[in-house]
């Protein structure tokens, strides 16, 4: 890696999602990334404690909503709120990320910054740790945006895919790196095992770049995001959120720019997506079944239970989530447990957000 590289490396750590899809454990004031999900602690310490191997304190930044900052304090043990950079209002991942690159660039012309999900399962963590310096030094030589790709494991329709494109040269056969070739959008069944026998790479919404080529390629190629930057040249962060538009990284800059490259990822990867991912970043019994908390399974198979409200029993079921939290019980198939986020679209507010409502 140069020597130019690390001193100009920050990280920023996206947290502002709600995580409907943990619901009723996960609600808009106790998000998925407090809970713990892959570990017997919460996502966003095990993302920050993995950011501060990498960066100092001083180059960590937490992105989230001025309702997220003290939870997350008191979670990350946190006395300084200028560890976080507060959104005023959610915008997805394309403003927010130009928000602050537009920041660490005017505070380091040659900053080079690494932007991180706060609710991502990651192993081992010395590849990780090793890997991303090294992106870092890639992505400002070749001067391109650069993300991680995870080799699939299994034909997943919830992630997006990358399509490789020609190779880039690292030195290391161990460190592979590609121009990209396409982004894929999350596909059907039949589609994702094409991908899977295809060679495509999961997109693990880890991004490196440069922030001066980053907030180039939005000048150029997002200019409902670029035309709001004299708001932030002249400190007005609320009203760059209240006029850009609501939109992914992925779809406002990367799938138009021709700057775009991709490392493949040397770690297991999980985004942690919904109830069923725990079968996968937890500890399953000899029968399959994945329990936290106060939970029994008699004669069950292949069962996720989260009990943090009273004892649950399950008996003779198999393949279920049951999840019983804030005096709710859910109860749904492992194969729909995808789908909460649209269950959550016709309950009332009153079993949405128990702590609202009361339920």
């Amino acid at each position: 890696m140069s020597a130019s590289v690390p001193s100009h490396l920050s990280i920023v750590v996206l947290a502002g999602g709600i995580g409907s899809r943990f619901w009723p454990a996960s609600r808009p004031e106790r998000p998925k990334q407090l809970l713990p999900l892959a570990s017997h602690r919460p996502l966003i310490q095990e993302t920050v404690d993995r950011a501060l191997s990498l960066v100092p304190r001083s180059r960590l930044r937490i992105l989230a909503g001025r309702h997220l900052v003290l939870p997350f304090r008191q979670v990350l043990s946190e006395p300084d709120e200028e560890l976080f950079w507060v959104e005023p209002r959610a915008r997805g991942t394309g403003p927010v990320l130009a928000w602050a690159a537009h920041r660490l660039h005017a505070q380091d012309p040659d900053a080079v910054m690494i932007s991180l999900h706060s609710d991502h399962a990651i192993e081992p963590r010395g590849a990780f740790l090793q890997l991303l310096p090294r992106a870092a030094e890639l992505a400002a030589r070749e001067d391109l945006l650069l993300t991680v790709a995870v080799p699939p494991n299994r034909p997943e329709t919830g992630y997006g895919y990358l399509r490789p494109g020609p190779a880039l040269e690292t030195g290391d056969p161990s460190f592979r790196a590609w121009k990209l070739g396409a982004f894929i959008e999350k596909p059907d069944e039949a589609a994702a095992r094409r991908y899977l026998s295809q060679g495509y790479l999961w997109n693990s919404g880890i991004f490196i770049w440069s922030t001066a080529r980053f907030l180039e390629e939005v000048r150029l190629h997002a200019p409902e995001i670029a035309r709001h930057f004299p708001l932030l040249d002249q400190g007005d962060v609320d009203g760059f959120f209240a006029q850009a538009p609501h939109v992914s990284v992925d779809e406002a800059i990367l799938e138009r720019s021709g700057r775009v490259g991709t490392v493949e990822a040397t770690f297991e990867w999980d985004d942690v997506g919904s109830w069923d991912a725990l079968v996968r970043t937890g500890s399953p019994d000899d029968s399959g079944n994945v329990v936290e908390g106060e939970g029994q399974v008699v004669d069950g198979e292949g069962n996720v239970v989260w009990a943090e409200d009273g004892p649950v029993v399950l008996f003779g079921v198999h393949d279920l989530v049951v999840a019983r939290s804030g005096g709710i019980t859910l109860v749904t198939r492992r194969d729909r447990a995808g789908e909460l986020k649209d269950l959550l679209g016709r309950l009332p507010e009153s079993l949405r957000d128990p702590e609202k409502g009361g339920g």
